[in-house]
């Protein structure tokens, strides 16, 4: 009897038992997904473009009315009311708040339901990728290269708006933005990336549940608008712990929540107000007649605050100070990430259980 030996070298069989290498993987991900990947390059590429003609235009103009003096000189005014005049359409920010939005639905709710809709995962199956895989597979490198095109928008984005952010600007009577107001906090450094990843998570549930292309941007969008809204009016405000102050000047883009008077410790209504300001105003508002309209000047308005303090009340102000407005991204940027994180976990976990 002779010794029977087997070779090294594995079978054809044995090899096509090996899964598939992740960079092969990618290579599919990115051949299957080119075009939606074009897509969103497109889009933010053409709005960079638009983006930067603005900005250049408006960093010139508001360059030139800081430099104009006197301030009160007819020319400067003018220059003023040039920059002040100058692209209501993007600096309010509607129009850039739909970005990351569209960005990650497009993107994020196709790239398992166009397959779960088809029945083509089937067949994705049986190639030696496996479920969870697959999912990750396609879920991780399209979110890299979302953030990474997105945080570079973002710092675009966070160069235009810089001229409504500077601080001194009173002199020229220039248009300023809180770094803190709702329509353009999101669009800046951190929080811009974390948003369109969000949304691009949001899509990926959503298509792995409703299995449905359309169906699942609609969700998306719906999901992603509603979490925006709730961030802007009530979780932002509760990040950090504001600051209280009863100083009458408060510093310069300062985000306010409250303001209030009290004396001795409590709490004073606006109709108490009122009644102490009455006697005040009739001391500087001459009695008119109807055909005449008073004019309440800030000189009056600033008497009545120290008429207020000098008998004993108290102006206080609960607010956040533009310092603090990194810190508030980070925070917003990080649970974004974790519930980013949370959603592919659920989305990996929801492929694995589901039955062919």
């Amino acid at each position: 009897m002779t010794a029977l030996t087997v070779s090294d070298r594995p079978s054809d069989e044995d090899a096509s038992l090996r899964p598939v290498p992740w960079w092969r993987m990618a290579g599919v991900t990115w051949r299957q997904h080119r075009f939606a990947l074009a897509g969103v390059a497109t889009l933010l590429g053409a709005l960079a473009v638009v983006v930067w003609i603005v900005g250049l235009q408006l960093h010139h103009a508001y360059a030139a009315a800081i430099a104009c003096h006197p301030a009160s000189a007819p020319a400067c005014l003018d220059l003023a009311s040039t920059f002040n005049s100058m692209d209501s359409v993007l600096s309010n920010g509607g129009l850039l708040q739909a970005v990351p939005a569209l960005a990650g639905a497009f993107l994020g709710a196709p790239v398992l339901a166009r397959e779960l809709e088809t029945g083509t995962f089937r067949y994705a199956w049986t190639q030696g990728f496996g479920r969870w895989r697959w999912t990750v597979a396609k879920l991780v490198p399209l979110a890299i290269l979302l953030v990474a095109a997105t945080a570079a928008f973002g710092v675009l984005l966070s160069w235009y708006y810089q001229p409504y952010f500077a601080t001194g600007n009173q002199a020229v009577a220039l248009n300023e933005l809180s770094p803190f107001d709702p329509a353009v906090f999101d669009l800046r450094g951190v929080a811009f990336p974390a948003w369109a990843l969000a949304a691009f998570t949001i899509g990926a549930l959503a298509g792995m549940l409703i299995r449905r292309v359309v169906p699942a941007i609609a969700a998306t969008l719906a999901v992603y608008a509603g979490l925006a809204f709730a961030a802007g009016l009530y979780l932002r405000e509760h990040y950090l712990t504001p600051l209280l102050t009863t100083s009458l000047s408060l510093p310069g883009n300062a985000w306010i929540f409250s303001q209030w008077w009290t004396k001795g410790g409590t709490t004073v209504s606006q109709a108490t107000i009122d009644q102490v300001m009455n006697p005040l105003f009739k001391r500087f508002l001459p009695a008119v007649t109807p055909d005449k309209v008073p004019l309440v000047k800030l000189p009056t308005i600033l008497n009545a605050e120290r008429y207020l303090t000098q008998h004993g009340y108290t102006y206080w102000t609960s607010y956040q100070p533009a310092s603090r407005f990194w810190p508030i991204q980070w925070i917003e940027s990080g649970w974004l990430l974790v519930l980013s994180m949370l959603l592919i976990a659920a989305t990996v976990w929801l492929v694995r259980r589901r039955a062919i």
